[in-house]
């Protein structure tokens, strides 16, 4: 059984409540059907009364359709989102208008106050609009400091990584991360692979030059990125930095590095900017016919995931099986 389709068992077996906001994308409707047919987790859908009528599926037991504007807690939550943005300036006239017409806030301070587990979104919104929904409301991990985008990758008929199966990093959210940044993208990449595929993570930082075979700026910072990544996690076999082939093939990692417990086997890709990641994950999902999931939102203490705003209904079951399983 290929490993997402495991993680939807898994969920189903150990249900959990997700928020959707987006009830108004038809996708978001269709992998709502089919997340209540197969009963993968429990399901907050935000939007009107009548968006039932949309829902095609049985096990309505599993799902909860919530209109802001008629929601029994509306000032309790405009109340605490007033007082977690009033430091930046917020009225109470802003939290008010915010809470009751954005559905990605709304379903944060959901999963904020342990009514869900966690929310997926992304459909139709950008990347930068849910991860600030989720900065807004959610907690940082503050052992790793940033808030990164994974891509679950499974590659087919692959021999590389887990059979077939990596994390890529960071995909989705920080453009050019320091080394401090890098680090912590590294270690939380490295604890989601342990968490969704149940095996050791093998974590490579690549670059253009492997064990300084070339040298620059962006070289420097991921050699920096490995100290300090090891430092935060010494349990975890993080190296670097590595050309991609040196990471994932044995053949040539026994030439260029032979002596790295990391070279030749990694299964988590960290990228050295957005640029690389973005680029790297859509053609490998294009190219490899991979599927890929994400970005997987890390660096929160609850989870959250973002869509590509191309993503099929597929993609969305998936991210909401990956995000109940995280909790």
């Amino acid at each position: 059984m290929a490993l997402l389709d495991r993680i939807r068992d898994t969920a189903a077996r150990n249900l959990r409540t997700v928020v959707l906001p987006e009830s108004d994308d038809e996708r978001m409707i269709e992998a709502l059907d089919e997340i209540l047919e197969k009963k993968i987790a429990r399901i907050i859908l935000i939007g009107k009364d009548d968006v039932r009528k949309k829902v095609k599926a049985s096990g309505s037991d599993l799902l909860d359709i919530v209109d802001p504007l008629k929601y029994k807690d509306i000032e309790v939550f405009i109340s605490e989102y007033l007082e977690l943005r009033k430091a930046k300036g917020m009225t109470p006239e802003e939290a008010r208008k915010t809470m009751i017409e954005d559905p990605l806030t709304f379903g944060s301070m959901l999963v904020r106050r342990g009514l869900a587990a966690g929310f997926v979104a992304g459909a139709n919104h950008t990347t930068s609009s849910v991860i600030r929904a989720a900065l807004r409301t959610l907690q940082i991990d503050k052992s790793i400091g940033v808030v990164s985008g994974a891509f679950l990758m499974e590659v087919p008929h692959s021999h590389y990584g887990e059979n077939g199966v990596f994390i890529f990093a960071d995909c989705g959210v920080n453009p050019d991360p320091n080394s401090r940044q890098l680090a912590g993208i590294a270690v939380s990449s490295a604890r989601l692979f342990k968490q969704l595929v149940g095996k050791k993570p093998i974590v490579a930082l690549l670059s253009y030059s492997t064990k300084g075979s070339a040298e620059g700026d962006m070289v420097t910072k991921v050699r920096d990125a490995v100290a300090k990544a090891k430092e935060l996690a010494p349990d975890i076999a993080i190296d670097g930095e590595f050309q991609a082939d040196s990471a994932l093939v044995p053949e040539v990692a026994v030439l260029k590095c032979a002596n790295s417990e990391v070279a030749g086997k990694a299964n988590v890709l960290i990228f050295p900017d957005l640029t690389s990641g973005n680029i790297c994950y859509k053609m490998t999902q294009r190219l490899a016919s991979a599927r890929a999931v994400g970005p997987l939102l890390t660096g929160f203490t609850k989870p959250c995931s973002d869509l590509s705003r191309g993503c099929s209904a597929e993609e969305i079951v998936d991210a909401v099986a990956i995000t109940a399983l995280r909790a």
